[in-house]
């Protein structure tokens, strides 16, 4: 594709200064506020130094291969990415998820700005390295590897898509009621939320739960539940997993049905008894989030659409 016409979307977010700049209105009292708890401002300006330097050349790299548009996190879930377009990520883990959940089909190179500072899991790549990955990448000769994405679709008919796990459950501390359908068994439960993962987000929330209740019972694991405990499962997995935080079993309510998978063919179903504050949000931001109050039906499975990481 000519140059002209290949579109690149650069995505990026404020780093730590520039929030506590746009919190305190100038640098200074940013520092002051920083300084008067005994922490180092230096570290912070440190760290947005380099990822501005990243940022910089970033583009001007990019810049030799088509059209760039950069895309602040904050604009994510009202862009429209072009469907030809390529995506480059320049940030951590995170912003490599947030910013899967909103394509369908388009690669995504993901950039470690700051290798020192952050491990990268989804960042294979340092910004010297975009001048060889992308021209590969625009011709379709470069390997990607499949995320399978989870969806939460309500009975009124409002869609959720998630690339690490979903909760659901009360917006508070208060313990979520609702009833809960998984391969043909149905229970009502209290508990404090359900996690359901895909197979990228399972070394993260997902294990933190197996590990707690793990611990708490001091259960000796078979091979396959710590192997998943360990390791997690694949990222291209038909399947997800879910596991409920802490039921509570009462007269009126089970905690046998704590665990288990979702896929297309046996999804997993909950329906709210919450009048209030019941709430649906993915990858660990609360801001994005369904309203999932009394009555309101959720089907939890895997995703049509997935992400490709370029690699």
């Amino acid at each position: 594709m000519d140059a002209l016409q290949q579109k690149i979307v650069l995505v990026t977010r404020r780093s730590r200064l520039d929030d506590l700049i746009a919190r305190f209105n100038t640098l200074d009292q940013a520092r002051f506020y920083v300084e008067h708890l005994g922490a180092d401002f230096g570290d912070y300006e440190r760290e947005h130094g380099i990822y501005r330097a990243a940022l910089a050349e970033a583009e001007t790299a990019l810049q030799r291969f088509g059209r760039v548009q950069r895309l602040d996190r904050a604009f994510l879930p009202n862009f429209l990415f072009p469907p030809a377009c390529t995506v480059v990520v320049v940030g951590q883990d995170g912003l490599v998820a947030n910013t899967l959940k909103y394509l369908d089909g388009q690669p995504v190179i993901g950039v470690n700005p700051d290798p020192a500072r952050w491990d990268g899991v989804l960042l294979p790549f340092r910004v010297a390295d975009l001048k060889t990955v992308l021209p590969d990448v625009i011709a379709e000769r470069r390997a990607t590897r499949t995320v399978t994405m989870a969806r939460a679709a309500l009975s009124d008919g409002q869609v959720l898509h998630a690339v690490n796990d979903l909760f659901i459950g009360a917006r508070s501390h208060v313990s979520a009621r609702y009833a809960l359908e998984s391969a043909g068994q149905r229970e009502t439960q209290s508990s404090s939320g359900i996690i359901v993962s895909t197979g990228l987000g399972s070394t993260g929330w997902f294990r933190s739960v197996l590990a707690g209740a793990l611990g708490v019972t001091h259960a000796a694991p078979g091979p396959e539940l710590r192997a998943l405990r360990e390791h997690g499962f694949a990222w291209e997995s038909d399947h997800l997993q879910f596991a409920v935080r802490e039921p509570f079993p009462s007269r009126s309510t089970q905690a046998t049905l704590v665990f288990g998978k979702a896929s297309r063919s046996a999804p997993l179903k909950i329906r709210s008894q919450m009048p209030e504050n019941g709430v649906i949000f993915s990858d660990g931001v609360e801001s994005d989030y369904l309203e999932f109050t009394a009555g309101m039906e959720a089907t939890i499975d895997v995703a049509e659409r997935r992400g490709h990481l370029v690699h």
